[in-house]
C-alpha cells in the first residue's frame, strides 16, 4: 500500500477533503448569498442616487423606508417562515393543512404591512401619493418576502434567488431610465421601487402565484390559532422586541427630530446593508437544515450549520467594512454631497460596524435556538435588550444628538449577544 504523504501533521488526503469541503460551503452560501447581495447592490446603488438628487429630508424618508420595510419583512418571517420550517418535518397532510394556513395568513398580513407603512410614512408628512406607494411597494415586498420564505422549505432555493436578481435587475433599470431622463424624483423613485417588486413576484413561477392568491381549501385562518399560541407569539415578540434594539435610533431620530436628521446615520446603515440583509435572508435557508438535523437527532449537522452560517456572514461583514472603509476615505465625493459632515460620517460607519459585528457572532446562535423552539427565552432576551436599548438611546439622543444615540443601539445588542450566548451554550450542553 503505498505510503500518505504528510506535511506537518496533516495528511494530502485531509487537506483534499478539507478544500473540497470549504467549496462546498463557498458554492453553497455563494448561490444562496447572491440573491441578498444583489439586492443589498441595488439598495445601495438606489440610495446613493437619492442622495445626491433628492433633498435631505427625502433622503431621510426613503432611508427610514429601507427600516420599515425590512421590519414588515421580518415580522413575516415570525409569522409564517418559522412555523413552516417546523410543519415540515411533520407528516404530509399535516404539512401542507399548515402550508395552505400560512398562505391565507400571508394575504391578510401582507394588506396590513401595506397600510402599516402607508400609516408610517405619513406620521412623517410624506405627501400623501408618494406614502400610497411606498405603503404598496411595502406590501409588495412583503409577499415576495414569503415567497422566498416558501422556496427555500420547498426545496427550490434558485427561485428565491432569481427573484431576488430580477427585483435588483429591474429596479436599476427603472431608476437609470429616470436618470437619463432627467425625471428622478420622490414620486417616480417610488414608482420604481414600486415596480420592481411586483414584476419579480412573477419569477416564483405560475404555481406559486396560484397558491400565493388562491390558497385553496387546505387549512384556515382558525387553524392558526394553535400554532400562535405555540409558537409565533414567542416568534413575534421577539422579532418586535429586536426591531426595538437594533433599530430604536430609526424610530426616535425620525419621530422626534425628522428624516433630514436621520439622513446622516441612514448613510452609515447603508454602507453596511450587505450584511444586514445577509443576516435577514439567510436564517431562512439555515433555519429548515438546523430543524430538521435537531429533529433527526444529528446535533454535530446542527453545530456545523451555525459555524459556517458565521464564517460567511463573517465574510460578508468583513468585505462590507473594507468596502465602506475605501469609499470614505479615498473616495469621500462619490458617498458624500454638501451639508454631510466626512467625520461624522466616518464615526457614524465605525459604531455600525461594531454594531452588525456583534449581529453576526449573535445570529447563527439565535437561529439555532429558533430551530430549536427554544422562543420563549428569546423573547425574554430581546425585551431587556430592547428596554436598555430604548433607554440608553434615548438620553444618548437627547443629550448628546443623533450621532451619539447609535451608542444605545451598541449597547442593546451587546446584552442581547451576552443572554444569547449563555441561552445556546446550555442548550448545547443539554443536547449535545
Amino acid at each position: 500500500m503505498p505510503a500518505i504523504a504528510d506535511i506537518g501533521s496533516v495528511t494530502i488526503p485531509e487537506r483534499e477533503a478539507s478544500t473540497r469541503k470549504l467549496g462546498r460551503m463557498a458554492m453553497r452560501y455563494g448561490i444562496s448569498a447572491s440573491g441578498p447581495i444583489s439586492v443589498s447592490g441595488a439598495h445601495f446603488i438606489a440610495s446613493m442616487i437619492f442622495l445626491h438628487v433628492l433633498t435631505r429630508a427625502e433622503f431621510g424618508l426613503f432611508a427610514f423606508l429601507l427600516v420599515i420595510v425590512p421590519l414588515c419583512m421580518s415580522v413575516s418571517g415570525a409569522l409564517l417562515s418559522t412555523s413552516m420550517a417546523t410543519a415540515i418535518t411533520g407528516s404530509r397532510a399535516l404539512c401542507e393543512d399548515q402550508i395552505g394556513t400560512h398562505l391565507k395568513l400571508n394575504l391578510l398580513f401582507s394588506a396590513f404591512a401595506a397600510m402599516a407603512v402607508f400609516g408610517m410614512m405619513c406620521t412623517i408628512r410624506a405627501p400623501l401619493m408618494l406614502a400610497a406607494l411606498l405603503g404598496l411597494y411595502g406590501g409588495a415586498m412583503t409577499l415576495r418576502w414569503f415567497g422566498r420564505s416558501y422556496s427555500y422549505l420547498t426545496n427550490k432555493p434558485m427561485r428565491a434567488v432569481a427573484s431576488d436578481i430580477a427585483y435588483s435587475t429591474l429596479l436599476m433599470i427603472g431608476l437609470a431610465a429616470l436618470v437619463a431622463g432627467h425625471a428622478l424624483n420622490a414620486i417616480h423613485s417610488a414608482e420604481a421601487l414600486l415596480a420592481a417588486s411586483v414584476l419579480s413576484l412573477l419569477v416564483f413561477g405560475p404555481d406559486f402565484l396560484g397558491r400565493l392568491f388562491w390558497p385553496g381549501k387546505a387549512g384556515s385562518l382558525t387553524a392558526y390559532g394553535r400554532i400562535w399560541q405555540d409558537i409565533t407569539r414567542w416568534t413575534l415578540l421577539g422579532v418586535m422586541l429586536t426591531e426595538m434594539t437594533a433599530n430604536a435610533h430609526a424610530y426616535l431620530v425620525t419621530l422626534v427630530a425628522g428624516p433630514a436628521a436621520f439622513a446622516l446615520l441612514a448613510l452609515g446603515a447603508l454602507l453596511m446593508r450587505p450584511v444586514s440583509l445577509v443576516l435577514t435572508a439567510l436564517p431562512d435557508m439555515e433555519r429548515p437544515v438546523m430543524a430538521r438535523a435537531i429533529v433527526a437527532g444529528d446535533m454535530a449537522r446542527a453545530f456545523r450549520s451555525v459555524k459556517e452560517f458565521r464564517t460567511a456572514a463573517g465574510a460578508v461583514w468583513l468585505l462590507t467594512l473594507l468596502l465602506a472603509g475605501a469609499l470614505l476615505l479615498w473616495f469621500p465625493h462619490l458617498i458624500l454631497k454638501q451639508g454631510y459632515d466626512e467625520t461624522q460620517a466616518i464615526i457614524v460607519v465605525a459604531i455600525w460596524g461594531a454594531i452588525q459585528a456583534v449581529r453576526t457572532l449573535r445570529t447563527p446562535e439565535a437561529v439555532l435556538l429558533q430551530a430549536a423552539r427554544e422562543y420563549r427565552p428569546l423573547a425574554k432576551v430581546g425585551m431587556w435588550s430592547s428596554i436598555a436599548s430604548l433607554a440608553a438611546t434615548l438620553v444618548l439622543l437627547l443629550l448628546a444628538g443623533p450621532v451619539a444615540s447609535l451608542g444605545g443601539v451598541l449597547i442593546g445588542e451587546l446584552l442581547m449577544t451576552t443572554r444569547i450566548f449563555s441561552l445556546s451554550r446550555k442548550w448545547k450542553l443539554a443536547h449535545g
